[in-house]
């Protein structure tokens, strides 16, 4: 049984210290790290970085969402532990490269020139051949042809004969070396250009990420971070005409406020847009404040052209609405609402009171955006209205040229136009719940007849929006409408409508077939205002006329009964809409196309709108655009470094992959008979290639002449 000595005890830490060096600088390890790296890189590309965390929890779900926020995935860049994945590349490859370097510029410097006579016999490539002179004059002639061919040549001069000893491609091992440097560079340029300073100041200098709302000005010191900050990269929103010196640093789990040594000031913000309504250039012009000096100095921001100041580049990143005003006109959609308009900006909310007294419910109006330029594509409309091709007009060639020919061409044609400004605002009630709704300004002529408004709701960001087609009226409002609506839900309006209905339609000498088509239509009407519905659950619209029909009229009779219920529901509802334009004073719809193309819109709508989940809905009357820039502000002091580590990369990657290096041996012996020298070469390469080869034929013909014996086994 062996014991353990003093010796070997205190030789346990050392081992394992050598061990940890030599697992850190292998190159397993580091091929692991950046397969790691590769992997997260790629979450971060697929999955969208610093989205609000409701973003993730609708499209993950709660438990996912929490899983994933806490493996910091979406700040995954500057997440602890990728950070640490970079620092231990760095340690990794530094140590690869102090425990490689000296071997391979001690190996630059060597010629071997001492290698024996028959290890040349071992090499792939190699020659003999019997040359006339001495082999001190062989020596001196190979040696010079060698160094004119830009060789580096040493002779060695034994007992028994010359060795020339020669090298070439001593870049290759160079190459190793800056590729490895590369990486070590990029990985510090890109950890002082992340946020590993910024971090730092959160662990050891006192500052707390802020978490909070309210005014920039009012955030306390120990969430802003000095104008001397080595490092940064924030987001700065100027509006025209206002001045902004404070930077939004977005961290995991809140922000930091980042002092500049300067302000931007926004002159005019400048937006250019394709057909298809995609920003073509956006560009800002601004005067730069010198805090320290009072300085200022005009510059234009454009995308990919940012401007410098004070080691600060200033980036144009995108643009956003600058607090614009605008004037919004409510329109009701339930009967207790009454019209209104209310005035407010971007960005802002208002207070709104839905009923009367006590019972009143307190909404909040939040003004989300204004978008002043709408494109929509309105092609093909014939295609979309018989949902597919006409089999009967099919013309082979023409269908062929719609898919051959250039990338951009597409099978679908394209009618681009400008709908117009809408805007966009939430109303969120008492318990903080809120849906979304985008309204357009303007009626889209959607090629059904009569133009429409759209008016857009989503219950979540995640959902797309659904839209309620309201069709203008003659002057191209929705007053027609609304008017309509409201006296759809009055009973004494829809009773005298039906009375007029029925001393219109029927011969008034026939009174029992007047009372009976003034049930009829008293009917119609109430199932389409909603006043009763099935089991006492209350429906409306054309459903609630469909579920009557089912529940009354046997099914052999339900198409013929209905058709004509819905031309009496028709009926009906245009008088209706001729009563309350009577009441409000407005000349009454004569019986002409646009007539008919908005009383079968007003059914669709009136119908839907039952479903609005909203007392009333806004439309833009007026607006005053306030634009603004988003800049990204960055210190970037790593960017160099990184920049000579792309350099170093491509160098370091060109001189191993294409300079091959060559070392070459010539051993020349005095001939048997003593009038001549038996010369013996060999070649090495690190890669065999067919340029291996045939050099190594050139510099056999060249050097040992014609008196040449070949050996490749």
């Amino acid at each position: 049984m062996s014991e353990i000595t003093d010796r070997d005890v205190d030789q346990t830490p050392s081992r394992a210290w050598s061990a940890a060096v030599e697992l850190l600088s292998s190159m397993r390890f580091a091929i692991a790290l950046l397969t790691i790296i590769c992997i997260a890189s790629v979450i971060g590309t697929v999955l969208k970085q610093n989205e609000p965390v409701n973003n993730y929890i609708n499209q993950f779900g709660p438990f996912w969402a929490q899983v994933f926020g806490a493996l910091d995935l979406y700040a995954i860049y500057s997440a602890w532990w990728f950070l640490l994945i970079l620092a231990f590349l760095v340690i990794s490859t530094s140590l690869c490269i102090a425990r490689n370097t000296p071997k391979i510029l001690a190996d630059l410097k060597a010629y071997k020139e001492h290698i024996r006579e028959q290890s040349l016999q071992a090499f792939h490539h190699r020659a003999e051949a019997a040359l006339p002179s001495v082999p001190e004059q062989e020596a001196h002639r190979i040696g010079q042809m060698l160094a004119g061919g830009g060789w580096k040549v040493r002779l060695q001069r034994r007992e028994n004969g010359w060795m020339v000893a020669a090298k070439a491609g001593a870049a290759n091992k160079i190459g190793y070396i800056a590729a490895h440097s590369a990486i070590v560079l990029i990985c510090l340029g890109g950890l002082l250009d992340g946020d590993l300073i910024v971090r730092a100041q959160t662990w050891f200098n006192g500052k707390e990420l802020y978490r909070g709302g309210g005014l920039i000005s009012e955030v306390p010191a120990q969430h802003r971070l000095a104008a001397s900050n080595p490092t940064f990269r924030g987001n700065l929103l100027v509006a025209e005409g206002t001045v902004a010196s404070t930077a939004i640093l977005s961290q995991s789990g809140g922000i930091l406020l980042q002092d500049l040594p300067f302000a931007i000031e926004l002159k005019k913000f400048i937006v250019e847009y394709y057909s298809t309504g995609m920003p073509k250039l956006f560009a800002s012009d601004i005067v730069i404040h010198d805090k320290a000096t009072g300085e200022k100095r005009e510059a234009r921001v454009e995308v990919n052209k940012p401007a410098s100041f004070k080691g600060i580049e200033i980036y144009q990143s995108s643009f956003d609405d600058g607090g614009s005003r605008v004037k919004l006109k409510a329109y009701p959609m339930a009967q207790a609402t009454v019209p209104f308009e209310v005035e407010g900006v971007i960005g802002n909310s208002t207070q709104l009171v839905r009923g009367p007294g006590a019972a009143a419910e307190q909404l909040t109006l939040e003004f989300s955006g204004l978008r002043v330029i709408n494109v929509e594509n309105f092609g093909d409309k014939a295609l979309t209205a018989t949902g597919g091709a006409d089999v009967r007009s099919v013309d082979l060639r023409a269908s062929l040229e719609q898919r051959l020919g250039s990338g951009n061409k597409t099978v679908t044609r394209k009618e681009l136009r400008n709908v117009g400004p809408s805007v966009s605002y939430k109303l969120r009630d008492s318990s903080g719940q809120a849906r979304e709704f985008h309204n357009y300004m303007l009626p889209v002529d959607m090629g059904e007849g009569t133009p429409v408004f759209l008016l857009g709701v989503r219950d979540k960001p995640s959902e797309p929006l659904r839209y309620l087609r309201v069709p203008a009226d003659e002057a191209g409002a929705m007053d027609g409408f609304v008017r309509l609506r409201q006296a759809l839900q009055d009973r004494p309006m829809r009773e005298l409508a039906v009375q007029r209905y029925a001393a219109r339609a029927v011969d008034p000498a026939r009174p029992d077939m007047v009372e009976a088509l003034k049930g009829s239509a008293r009917k119609a009407l109430d199932l389409f205002a909603g006043v009763e519905g099935k089991d006492g659950k209350p429906t409306s619209g054309l459903q609630a006329v469909v579920e009557f029909m089912d529940a009354n009229v046997p099914e052999a009779e339900r198409a013929r009964a209905g058709e004509v219920l819905v031309r009496i529901l028709n009926g009906a509802l245009f008088e209706l809409d001729t009563v309350a334009r009577e009441k409000a004073g407005v000349k009454p719809l004569d019986g002409g196309a646009f007539t008919q193309q908005f009383m079968t819109q007003a059914v669709l709508s009136l119908g839907d709108s039952q479903l609005y989940p909203a007392p009333m809905a806004f439309l833009l009357k007026d607006f005053t655009q306030v634009q603004a820039s988003v800049f990204q502000v960055a210190r970037a002091p790593g960017k160099t470094i990184v920049y000579l580590g792309c350099a170093l990369l491509i160098l370091g990657i060109f001189a191993m992959l294409y300079v091959r290096e060559r070392r070459l041996w010539v051993w020349l012996a005095p001939s048997t008979d003593g009038t001549g020298t038996r010369a013996t070469m060999a070649l090495s390469s690190n890669r065999k290639t067919m340029d291996g080869d045939r050099e190594f034929d050139q510099l056999s013909q060249r050097l040992l002449m014609d008196s040449l014996r070949t050996e490749n086994p």
